[in-house]
């Protein structure tokens, strides 16, 4: 009798909605091995607007820094932090995994940790646009989310389409 092969478990923290290059490259990460994905979405917070700034000068992206002040923050990005959560989902699952997935607003790493416990996750998996200010002092979300889940941590960078 074939044993029946175990579904791998992530969770994939995010803060901008899964690109198809996203979700190519965390759905076929494992193989053909089942994986089903536990999607934390964080909407953008109006206290990170000036990391966001540098980062973006950083990149060579000046208009985009002039424009940080125009993107919607705080509780006004909750909304379009529901459509990018569904988009992301919707997108996992036309590719065949299983996803489910909740907004994240108040202590991240700290409801992070508590899904890896309760669902048992395998991996943890931060997908986000570069930080460098926040990466180089090691404060960002994979930094700090290696000393507090248990499981492994790996860290990508989010494409735009």
């Amino acid at each position: 009798m074939k044993e029946r092969a175990s579904v791998f478990t992530s969770v994939l923290m995010i803060e901008q909605p899964l690109t198809t290059v996203d979700v190519d490259f965390v759905t076929t990460l494992h193989g053909d091995d089942p994986v089903s994905f536990i999607v934390l979405m964080q909407p953008r917070g109006d206290q990170d607007r000036l990391l966001r700034a540098i980062d973006d000068v950083a990149l060579g992206e000046l208009p985009e820094a002039l424009h940080e002040a125009d993107e919607p923050e705080g509780a006004a990005a909750l909304g379009p932090a529901e459509q990018a959560l569904a988009h992301s989902l919707e997108a996992l699952r036309r590719k065949g995994a299983t996803a489910v997935g909740e907004i994240v607003e108040d202590h991240p790493l700290d409801r992070l940790k508590a899904v890896v416990e309760e669902k048992g996750a395998d991996e943890v998996i931060v997908l986000t646009a570069p930080h460098f200010v926040e990466e180089f002092f090691h404060r960002d979300w994979a930094s700090r989310a290696r000393h507090k889940v248990g499981v492994p941590v790996l860290k990508l960078f989010a494409h735009n389409e």
